[in-house]
């Protein structure tokens, strides 16, 4: 049986929200983002939905 990886949760400090925010205010787009911040599209979405940030880059 193959192992299956840990996932690991890290918090939400104060410079990811902020650097998040200003991302979006760039409409820099999800992929963008996350691999800025190191974390999943899906994790950045729902931080930023969480937040009322729209991460639309129209």
């Amino acid at each position: 049986m193959a192992k299956k990886k840990k996932t690991v949760r890290r918090e939400w400090t104060k410079d990811n929200v902020k650097t998040l925010k200003t991302l979006a205010k760039q409409r820099a787009g999800v992929k963008k983002i996350a691999k800025a911040l190191k974390r999943t599209p899906g994790a950045t979405a729902a931080k930023a939905f969480v937040l009322g940030v729209s991460l639309s880059t129209q």
